[in-house]
């Protein structure tokens, strides 16, 4: 259990305590700064320890938000403080040395949290300050002051705000207005009966798997529970986001699973039309895995995209100008987020459609939308980054080159060869459209020549750091070459099984770009190198289905890429849970663009 300390006798009247032991608070009092500095030093060093002024007048939620929030080493709020374990040292010298200056006088003149507060600022600490907006927080110092706060307390439905608060400020069309205006009683629902995040998250996850199921069953009445148990997951998915923020309860192995779970479910889904589809004798396998190829591809460029200017300077453009104008219209603003194909609306679209029609008509509207969101999107930001005059950081280059993937064999190129062939982009996009020509050639064993190229090509690109304008295409241009080089060959292949196992195997390299970018996220750097190695890199893994797609014949390639899919698998999601499950990993939560 947490401890707070009250600075001072609690005012008659006041529920400060009650509020407090409400949060999970184990309460105390301390009769002057002296004591309340002994009190900190006995809490258990390995709980949350607050202070509070006594005479605080607000919110519940607002005590909440301030004091219970376990993302934040140190927070606080008018009239309180808090540290979790990690910032306790912080937080013990900063009272300590106003004990020394005040001499442990009387806490009644005037608020010790809050001088507190200033003393962490002067020594540079990471206060986090929660956004309270109509809810109050104050610390009345006469009677006249004090009823004023509580009327003003009155005056404000705090669970109306919090639940208000629960739902994502910036979400799409297909979200905000048919999902999120009950999702969110569904959240507090879950919230009282003790349902975690991670609980809703999983039976999202367990919902969208029998949707799959339903159809790979491949007729009418499969098809029809396909779509509707896909729409419950996604409210599912919806709420166990809102749960997290209606009750403070985020997690390390939450984010995870939240940041993973929702490509699972896709991907899952896409399996089983494809199954359903084979039941009634039609073979979409190449649209199922070209949809996973082009949805994965989107969410890189929205990566790479923010990785390479979330710090940037200077980070301005006439087209983001002419985008902020547009924002100040509201219906554009709708329309514009409806037509990036969100996964509100693209899941709304799949179910709809799953229901009504078949799978190759849902992989055709699916595949249409996609990439018509993907030309919107790339454009916007290729005129962005061509018209604004942005300086990028190291961090952001060395972002760039952790999701370009480049493995063993990129690497020695890159310190084997002298010559310096061009510009990053450049040399990129050169080796990618002679791999491509080499596929379409028909000659047997011209990809891998094809493939040779792209490898040294791909070496050079990242020789120097990614600091260019348009130098964050490299990584997506990376996973369109690698992605499409297992489907057009796996095509080609033109036996049974070849495309599933294609699937599988883009699936399993996938899931491995998509932990990348989330550890990248969360500050924890890329997978480690070995990582990298033992799955070979995207260039080494291209050359080697290529090499195995020359050599084997089709049921032989068929076989392969079967064993090299469960053992990419294998090994990427073992490191995957090892890092997230661990003490150490990042809580990642993302309350940005829709996926």
């Amino acid at each position: 259990m947490s401890t707070a300390i009250l600075t001072g006798q609690p005012v008659p009247g006041s529920s400060i305590e009650g509020d407090l032991r409400s949060l999970g608070f184990d309460v105390r009092v301390a009769a002057d700064a002296a004591d309340a500095e002994r009190l900190v030093a006995e809490a258990p060093c390995e709980q949350r320890v607050a202070l509070v002024d006594a005479r605080f007048v607000g919110h519940v939620h607002a005590l909440r938000l301030g004091l219970t929030d376990p993302r934040f080493s140190l927070a606080a709020l008018p009239g309180a403080v808090t540290a979790q374990p990690d910032g306790r040292v912080t937080l013990t010298r900063a009272l300590a040395r106003e004990n020394s200056a005040g001499g442990g006088t009387a806490v009644a003149v005037d608020s010790l949290p809050d001088r507190i507060v200033t003393a962490l600022a002067d020594d540079g600490a990471d206060v986090h300050h929660p956004e309270l907006g109509s809810l109050v927080a104050a610390v009345p110092t006469d009677p006249q002051a004090r009823n004023e706060a509580r009327q003003a307390v009155a005056d404000v439905d705090d669970e109306a705000v919090r639940l208000k608060s629960a739902v994502k400020s910036r979400d799409g069309f297909f979200t905000t207005h048919f999902i999120s205006p009950y999702s969110r009683y569904l959240a507090r629902w879950c919230a009282r009966r003790g349902l975690t995040p991670n609980q809703v998250t999983t039976a999202s996850l367990i919902t969208a798997l029998i949707a799959a199921a339903c159809a790979a069953t491949g007729t009418r009445g499969g098809f029809v529970a396909a779509g509707v148990l896909l729409i419950a997951s996604f409210v599912l998915d919806c709420t166990d986001g809102q749960l997290a923020r209606y009750s403070l309860q985020y997690s390390t192995l939450g984010a995870w699973l939240d940041a993973t779970f929702d490509r699972a479910k896709e991907y899952a889904y896409y399996a089983g039309l494809a199954l359903g589809a084979a039941r009634g004798g039609d073979d979409v396998w190449a649209l199922a895995l070209g949809a996973m190829v082009l949805q994965t591809c989107r969410h890189v460029v929205d990566f790479s995209f923010n990785e390479a200017n979330h710090d940037a300077t200077a980070n301005t453009s006439p087209t983001a100008a002419l985008s902020d104008k547009l924002d100040s219209v509201g219906w554009t603003v709708w329309v514009r987020r409806m037509i990036v194909l969100p996964i509100g609306e693209r899941w709304a679209m799949i179910a709809v459609l799953t229901a009504v029609t078949t799978p190759r008509i849902t992989f055709y509207v699916l595949l249409v939308g996609c990439a018509f969101a993907a030309t919107y999107t790339t454009a916007g930001r290729v005129l962005r980054s061509l018209t604004r005059k942005a300086r990028r950081t190291d961090r952001a280059a060395g972002a760039l080159a952790d999701l370009a993937d480049n493995g063993p064999l990129a690497s020695l190129v890159a310190r084997a060869t002298r010559a310096r062939l061009g510009a990053p982009l450049l040399v990129a996009a050169a080796g990618t459209a002679v791999l491509a020509v080499s596929l379409f050639s028909g000659v047997t064993w011209a990809p891998v020549a094809g493939a040779f190229v792209y490898t040294v090509t791909a070496g050079q690109a990242l020789y120097r750091p990614l600091k260019g304008a348009l130098d964050w295409l490299v990584p997506p241009l990376f996973r369109a070459a690698e992605y499409g080089t297992v489907l057009i060959l796996a095509a080609k292949a033109d036996v049974n099984g070849a495309l599933p196992a294609a699937f599988g195997l883009v699936a399993a390299v996938a899931y491995h770009h998509y932990d990348t970018v989330y550890r990248i996220r969360g500050n924890a750097g890329a997978p480690p190198a070995w990582l990298v190695r033992a799955v070979g890199g995207q260039e080494g893994r291209t050359l080697l289905v290529t090499v195995l797609a020359a050599a084997l014949t089709a049921a032989q390639f068929t076989v392969t890429l079967t064993v090299l899919a469960v053992a990419v698998a294998l090994v990427v999601l073992v490191e995957s849970i090892r890092f997230w499950v661990s003490a150490g990993a990042p809580a990642v939560h993302d309350e940005g663009e829709p996926a």
